[in-house]
């Protein structure tokens, strides 16, 4: 016990030592400095917590100060949250500040956008009193929107998850009503969760809709359940991760995919704009039916950490896509299929790390390990691989590449296409499908100059050096993914050429 008492008064003598002021100071006298002089919170939607924002408070002075007061100009009421150099308020006295130091100020806010009359929101960070007075202003844009959240046992507070062919999964998530089988541009949806279209149903999304999914979160469009995206080029739907920073603009990974899961029908996708998840489409169809599972048109696809699209033994009509950077693949076809793309630019620049797979990538086949553990490799119908006025192009030596093994039909016609192809290992010397002599190719360029007009932008108009000018075919697609006129001399790839400012 003796020790235990000695023990405790130690402790209240460092703590008393700890907090005692060793340093003398002067009053504050308005010569603060700041890192910023308004700090934008950009976009939050109504109700979700903010991202935490930083300003750094500076003492230029050979003096230490003392700030008697740093408050929310709106007090109590603010919606923002400030914690001053750790400690958490919207109110704080006598700030302390050494010779030639500073503190942090961390700002968050969460915003109920029926409360507030104008959707920008305002306050200002106040620092002293009086003619010392100085601030910061703090500027918010709140948006409205629709949620659609998975369901939560009332009990055990356990989020659901999906039930799918009749098996539970751990995909956390439901199946939408029908009321909210459509979407329009009125307000942002943001998904939570994957949302799933039950069988026979259709989720119809409307011109100018903008879809955020929060991490993990997708669209599942289920067998016999339809997916209609129906944007214009004026305006387009958008699908993305609903961190709105502009920090997060460009980040990898940040939700999930939209899953068209085997037997699902009657997809279509009409001027999207589809970044910044994991796999951009992934899509299913073992045993549907010849008619295209999915048509895609006048859409792009960017920036997910695997696939842009990520197809296994299905049936794609495609025209006027752009599919950018991804992680594997741009556009990985597989498991055999039939796959029809004209004037699609396939441009893969990841920068994000080491990427083994090209641009695209044709295969007929998956691989399993059998009940003994010995790999097993099967064959399926390549009933068609055609590609007419495409790109392939990106910052590995490879950007297309087919993928053969015998025993299953294997068919495929790439014509009129600038392709990216730099074998410097000979490592397909000998490989039929990667000699480009071979009748499945004809009129093809081989490592002709893009000239995309900002690459790392994912921008990819291409410019007046491209060697894909009036190299392509007339098909029935006149118009190009801007709705240029490229009738009589369509370039190859999305966009028809310009001359670069």
């Amino acid at each position: 016990m003796r020790y235990f008492i000695s023990f405790l008064i130690c402790l209240a003598l460092i703590t008393v030592s700890s907090c005692r002021k060793d340093f003398s100071t002067i009053p504050n006298f308005g010569s603060l400095e700041f890192s910023k002089d308004t700090v934008f919170l950009d976009t939050v939607f109504t109700n979700i917590g903010s991202a935490t924002y930083n300003l750094k408070v500076y003492n230029r002075e050979n003096n230490a100060i003392t700030i008697p007061r740093i408050a929310l100009e709106n007090g109590t009421s603010s919606n923002y949250r400030l914690n001053v150099d750790g400690i958490p308020g919207k109110e704080f006295n006598n700030i302390d500040i050494l010779a030639e130091d500073s503190i942090f100020v961390f700002v968050e806010t969460t915003i109920d956008a029926s409360s507030i009359t104008n959707p920008l929101y305002t306050d200002r960070i106040l620092f002293d009193t009086g003619t010392n007075q100085q601030d910061v202003d703090l500027v918010t844009l709140v948006q409205d929107a629709n949620f659609i959240f998975p369901r939560k046992n009332p009990i055990s507070m356990k989020i659901d998850s999906l039930t799918l062919d009749g098996q539970a999964t751990t995909i956390k998530g439901r199946f939408l009503e029908d009321s909210e089988l459509t979407i329009t541009n009125t307000k942002p949806t943001v998904i939570y969760g994957y949302a799933a279209v039950s069988a026979n149903k259709t989720l119809t999304i409307n011109a100018g809709s903008r879809i955020y999914f929060h991490a993990n979160s997708g669209l599942i469009i289920d067998k016999e359940a339809t997916l209609q995206v129906n944007g214009t080029i004026s305006e387009k739907v958008t699908f993305q991760g609903d961190r709105l920073e502009n920090s997060f603009s460009k980040v990898p990974g940040q939700w999930g995919t939209i899953w068209m899961r085997a037997g699902s029908k009657n997809n279509e996708i009409k001027h999207a704009q589809i970044r910044n998840g994991i796999i951009g489409i992934l899509i299913d169809s073992v045993g549907s039916d010849n008619s295209p599972t999915l048509k895609l048109e006048n859409s792009e696809i960017y920036n997910n950490s695997n696939f842009g699209i990520l197809a296994r033994e299905t049936n794609i009509e495609a025209h006027n896509v752009v599919v950018g950077s991804a992680g594997q693949a741009s556009l990985a076809a597989t498991v055999g299929g039939t796959y029809n793309f004209t004037h699609a630019t396939f441009a893969n620049f990841w920068n994000n790390g080491i990427r083994q797979l090209p641009a695209v990538l044709i295969n007929n086949f998956f691989v399993f390990l059998d009940d003994n553990g010995n790999e097993i490799t099967v064959a399926k119908d390549l009933n068609a691989a055609n590609f007419t006025n495409c790109i392939f192009e990106g910052n590995t030596n490879i950007e297309f590449l087919i993928d053969k093994v015998d025993g299953s039909l294997f068919n495929y016609n790439i014509k009129n296409c600038l392709i990216s192809f730099n074998d410097i290992n000979n490592s397909f010397t000998g490989n039929l499908e990667m000699n480009f002599l071979n009748t499945n190719y004809q009129n093809n360029i081989i490592n002709g100059f893009s000239d995309f007009r900002n690459s790392r932008n994912e921008d990819f108009i291409i410019g007046e050096e491209s060697a894909a000018i009036q190299k392509a075919i007339i098909t029935p697609f006149a118009l190009d993914i801007l709705g240029v006129n490229r009738e009589n001399t369509p370039a190859i790839g999305a966009y028809q050429n310009i001359i670069f400012d």
